[in-house]
């Protein structure tokens, strides 16, 4: 009898001490951290030295080697067992070239948008979006303009979000909600695969809980010269009080990058903002975080190469928006649109 009493105390010390990192399930403690940790600057790499290779020829909107890219991209996500959502047909959302060209006739083809999931355990209905769009401008003269940064570093970033999601599934632990990861298409020209997606949701709107962005993280820029250790958030307070408090306290606890906000001003002369796939999502009433590192001297140049990538930056700025959407996916409940977005 006394030594079952000190085993149960044991257990309750040990389930008491977690904390909101870390649980027991089934005499296996798991903990959040494991998981951003597998995230990491190795992985990044790999995937970005193809995704933004010559072989890939810039990856304008359409092209030979934009298709070559997603190809790639849902290799890696079949070899994860990821797999396509349910209701789709397989990893692509098609977007005519008739929608891309409605605004201003670039001649640009029919392409498509990529997309994988992860079912939510619990609230299955209930979607949390992770986007990047991994277009870019092509080849222009004969030159090449890889992307690296623009947007290969936000590509491969919600790759490997999409690979520490399906590990918690693996292990027993997936989240709670679902999980979208999108990629797309014609951000370059006009947003087009994100507003394709936006009139066309495989998810009711209502169901979607917020989308968080990444487009450009692999970089610093000139007002942060002195370190890397930083992040701009763009949108995070504009629909919901939540969202912004999320976007704080999770990197408080795990990546303490400096969250520069200098951006999210409604008065910036450069409107990210508005530049970014997350904009179509804002305009529904779906909060959004534009996760960025501001734009340098190779921002849409034939210089915006792999080698200049900084993939410690990298791989702590995707591990918070993993963390982001880990939060977003496990609330007990959706967070509340409390703003109007202006």
């Amino acid at each position: 009898m006394k030594k079952t009493i000190y085993l149960s105390l044991i257990s309750l010390f040990l389930f008491s001490c977690s904390g909101s990192k870390s649980v027991v399930k089934n005499k296996v403690q798991f903990n959040e951290l494991d998981l951003i940790n597998s995230i990491t600057a190795t992985d990044l790499k790999t995937y970005l030295t193809t995704v933004a290779s010559d072989e890939m020829e810039g990856r304008d909107t359409g092209s030979k080697g934009q298709k070559k890219a997603g190809l790639y991209l849902i290799e890696q996500y079949k070899k994860a067992g990821i797999p396509f959502p349910k209701g789709a047909k397989n990893y692509y959302q098609n977007v005519p070239a008739a929608f891309m060209n409605k605004d201003s006739d670039e001649n640009l083809p029919d392409s498509e948008n990529i997309w994988a999931f992860i079912e939510g355990s619990e609230k299955p209905d209930e979607i949390v979006v992770v986007s990047a769009h991994y277009d870019h401008v092509g080849v222009k003269k004969g030159v090449i303009y890889n992307g690296a940064d623009d947007d290969g570093s936000g590509t491969v970033a919600i790759l490997e979000i999409a690979k520490a999601f399906q590990k918690a599934k693996n292990e027993g632990h997936g989240p709670k909600r679902s999980i979208l990861i999108l990629h797309m298409t014609g951000e370059e020209h006009g947003l087009y695969g994100s507003d394709y997606y936006s009139q066309h949701p495989l998810f009711p709107v209502v169901k979607t809980v917020a989308d968080v962005n990444i487009d450009m993280i692999g970089r610093r820029d000139d007002d942060h010269s002195a370190s890397n250790n930083y992040i701009y958030l763009i949108g995070s307070d504009y629909l919901s009080t939540e969202l912004y408090n999320i976007c704080e306290s999770e990197n408080k606890k795990f990546t303490n990058l400096d969250i520069d906000y200098k951006y999210n001003d409604r008065n910036d002369p450069n409107h990210f903002y508005y530049r970014s796939d997350h904009y179509n999502f804002a305009k529904l009433g779906i909060p959004v975080v534009f996760l960025f590192n501001g734009t340098h001297a190779d921002y849409h140049k034939p210089t915006d190469k792999v080698e200049k990538i900084e993939f410690d930056a990298l791989a702590k700025r995707a591990q918070l928006g993993f963390a982001i959407a880990w939060e977003l996916a496990n609330r007990d409940k959706k967070i509340v649109v409390d703003k109007d977005g202006k």
